[in-house]
């Protein structure tokens, strides 16, 4: 099956930014992919803005490297990498002073799409916003995207909220989470709304529990700095995790457009009841990789690792719990969301058959898909044994894509900016009530002086979260 491809309309984007790592490594890949793959028009232009000062010819070239360093060869035809490159220019752009607008303003064309990117530290939004305006370069319908940390607290999350708004509306703000662009993510809801199996099941009369895992193999490495001052919960749950949950909780919305899918999240977060420190596990990875020496705080009390049992406080899960963890240096990658279903309630088998239970998995990464595992008797003479047995789809099996293809979250994300769909983005009241979940909880352990447990690297986690589970009467989904 080949994927269908719907061209965009004629843009500008500008990268502001553009010579960073995140450029390098997804966003200019990603634009570079959607062009190959025909989406993107002849006439859309892509400008790198950043303080190096260099020639667009320079940043071409740069760009280039970083095509062959992240894609494979293969996809590197010559002719479609000079096409591509011929799109490109630059700026040497001042973000907090005045050099680079004017050149800026007169390169920015009236009849396209605007669309600019602020791949930049999130204190450096309220300049970049205020000098779009104040230079008269921001149309009333351009767009503007934002990465993450949007904000460590309420507080700060509603201050760049506001300095945003005073130069753009809601509805040209973009707040990007690469996990909602994944295309297991947007199946989740496909699965769910989609199909007359799922959703009248998708509730506490007959799923027993929830899990959701990203788990990373990988320390913090050169990140040291960043994330001992954020940690698993601000990097992780309050974004990543949140989105993955609020998209299996909600309610159906009335139809699939960005507010009323945003609004049905929204009332999730608000949902959330709030979390006991016993339903709560922090660590940090020990042996031969340590957290301890990849940051510098010798002492820190910054947790690696969190996992955490939730309740939604309403009438479809009253009663059915959502178990989530993340954690770095674990024993394999692997993101997955596990819907565990009640056993049967009376099993007419005899008891050495067995009672099985099943289980839908929606596996973000790696090797994207869906795993249901149904029961039915074991093959063979001596009886009826009952043995859970899995039914399969990974997409590239099931729909004939090469994986290496399948379009990832930052080349749907972008494309959607570009078409002006704010679905897969976060709005600023969800932001904020998530936050305002989360603060109480870090301000808890932080009143309670805890102190994260250890486990070691390449473990699955702290002894104290399988415990989690098993006071429960549950397991953790093994990890890969």
């Amino acid at each position: 099956m080949v994927s269908r491809v719907i061209p965009v309309d004629p843009f500008d984007l500008v990268i502001f930014g553009g010579t960073g790592d995140l450029a390098r490594r997804k966003i200019l890949p990603a634009l570079f992919r959607r062009f190959s793959d025909g989406q993107m028009p002849e006439d859309a232009r892509i400008i790198g803005a950043a303080r190096t000062k260099q020639t667009a010819a320079a940043w071409t070239k740069w760009v280039h490297e970083a095509l062959k360093e992240f894609l494979p060869k293969e996809e590197l035809g010559k002719t479609l990498v000079k096409a591509f490159l011929e799109r490109l220019d630059y700026l040497a752009i001042d973000a907090v002073g005045e050099a680079g607008w004017p050149e800026l303003k007169a390169k920015m064309r009236d009849d396209v799409t605007q669309a600019f990117y602020f791949s930049v530290a999130p204190s450096l939004f309220g300049a970049l916003a205020e000098r779009l305006h104040s230079n008269g370069i921001a149309r009333a319908d351009a767009r503007i995207v934002v990465e993450k940390p949007f904000g460590r607290d309420l507080a700060s999350a509603q201050a760049l909220n506001a300095t945003l708004a005073e130069h753009f509306a809601e509805t040209q703000i973009y707040r990007i989470d690469h996990y909602l662009g994944k295309e297991t993510v947007q199946n989740l809801m496909a699965i769910r709304f989609g199909n007359v199996l799922f959703e009248p099941l998708w509730n506490a009369q007959y799923v027993d529990h929830v899990q959701i895992t990203v788990a990373e193999e990988v320390g913090v490495g050169g990140r040291g700095a960043y994330y001992d001052k954020s940690g698993a919960m601000r990097d992780m749950v309050q974004n990543h995790l949140m989105q993955l949950l609020c998209l299996t909780a909600m309610e159906p919305p009335n139809r699939f457009e960005p507010n009323a899918v945003r609004d049905e999240k929204l009332k999730v977060i608000r949902a959330l009841d709030p979390v006991a420190s016993t339903d709560i596990v922090r660590g940090q990875y020990v042996g031969k990789s340590s957290y301890l020496d990849d940051v510098e705080d010798p002492a820190s009390r910054t947790e690696s690792y969190i996992a955490m049992k939730l309740h939604v406080a309403n009438w479809r899960w009253n009663g059915t719990p959502f178990y989530l963890r993340t954690g770095k240096c674990l024993k394999a990658r692997g993101s997955e969301i596990v819907v565990h279903f009640k056993e049967t309630p009376h099993s007419i088998f005899e008891e050495d058959a067995g009672n099985k239970a099943n289980v839908l998995s929606i596996r973000l990464q790696p090797n994207e898909g869906i795993d249901l595992r149904v029961t039915i008797k074991e093959p063979g003479p001596g009886g009826m044994r009952l043995v859970d047995v899995p039914l399969d789809m990974s997409f590239a099996d099931a729909l004939g894509h090469d994986a290496s293809h399948v379009p990832d979250a930052y080349e749907r994300l972008i494309m959607d900016v570009i078409r002006g769909d704010q679905t897969l983005f976060m709005r600023g009241d969800e932001v904020e009530a998530a936050w305002a979940w989360t603060d109480p909880i870090i301000e808890g352990w932080k009143a309670r002086n805890d102190k994260p447990v250890d486990y070691e690297t390449g473990s699955t986690g702290p002894e104290e979260a399988l415990m989690l589970m098993h006071r429960d009467g549950r397991r953790w989904r093994d990890l890969a």
